[in-house]
């Protein structure tokens, strides 16, 4: 095996990995792709030898192309309240297939990947590396142009407020996935009463219509609001098909072949604690949904 070809091996050895963490840093499939396919072009202009742990050398790599983006995605945001839900991992049954399970490990939820977009990226960066892939604060520091101490205290600070704002989802698919059922059947039948027995009373429902449809973008809070809401869209529960949503119960709907949006639902102590709606049109195509609208 000549070296150009070996070093392509160890590489796609090591996609997966570093797939996870630029979707863990970006909330973006594009642009976790983008960034793996960036760390690729690096390393092919990069001679081997010179590198003394391949595995570590790329994460670092992976890593900084993520920080970039996100710093020049938080120059780029003009409108500091736009409701942006990230990119979902959609699956009919589960992850079918190891780039996918190993994007899912540990299931992070939607539910997390908002709370991560209110980091800085500096934090952000910090805590991905060090609290989902046991970096050291020896290594991240240089990343941030910080000392180990420094990059510790940004990990910290990430996690109190990721503790403060995620909820811990529940484990068991299949109780989860009654839970979805119960919501979509009150929505469909009206059942206001229905709806607010498996809603938290601080639920909190975002809808993502996409920077071209802001009317559309909103974000609603209470177990009352959020099933008065639901009772309008009742009509399309028909229409709504099972899904596994970054390892959540969730649904995809559908109308005529095209799909219409995506509702992905975090559940903790057996109520809905938070429903996160795409319903842009343009990220919905950009989407692998094929599996429900055939």
């Amino acid at each position: 095996m000549g070296e150009s070809a070996w070093l392509a091996e160890r590489f796609e050895a090591e996609r997966p990995h570093l797939r996870a963490v630029a979707y863990r840093m970006l909330g973006s499939i594009g642009e976790a792709e983008d960034a793996v396919q960036e760390t690729w072009l690096r390393l092919s202009r990069t001679d081997p030898h010179e590198l003394d742990n391949l595995a570590a050398w790329l994460t670092t790599v992976v890593a900084r192309v993520c920080l970039n983006t996100l710093r020049a995605r938080q120059r780029r945001r003009e409108e500091p309240f736009e409701i942006r839900v990230p990119d979902p991992m959609v699956s009919p049954g589960g992850p079918d297939d190891p780039e996918h399970a190993a994007v899912l490990a540990d299931s992070i939820g939607l539910a997390l990947l908002v709370v991560l977009d209110t980091l800085t990226p500096a934090e952000r960066l910090a805590f991905v590396l060090h609290d989902m892939f046991g970096m050291p604060f020896e290594e991240i520091a240089p990343m941030v142009d910080r000392s180990p101490a420094a990059a510790r205290q940004l990990a910290s600070r990430a996690r109190r407020r990721v503790r403060g704002q995620a909820p811990t989802p529940d484990t068991d698919l299949t109780r989860q996935r009654a839970v979805v059922d119960a919501f979509l059947a009150a929505a469909r039948d009206g059942d206001l009463d229905g709806l607010v027995a498996v809603l938290h009373p601080e639920v909190v429902l975002r809808s993502d219509g996409g920077a071209s449809h802001t009317r559309h973008s909103t974000v609603i809070a209470g177990a009352r609001t959020v099933a008065a809401q639901a009772t309008m869209f009742g009509r399309f529960s028909p229409f709504a098909r099972p899904a596994v949503i970054n390892g959540g119960a969730g649904v995809v709907v559908t109308a005529a072949g095209k799909p219409l949006s995506i509702m992905a639902f975090t559940i903790s102590g057996g109520l809905i604690v938070e429903i996160d709606v795409i319903a842009d049109r343009d990220r919905l195509r950009r989407l692998n949904l094929t599996a429900f609208t055939a």
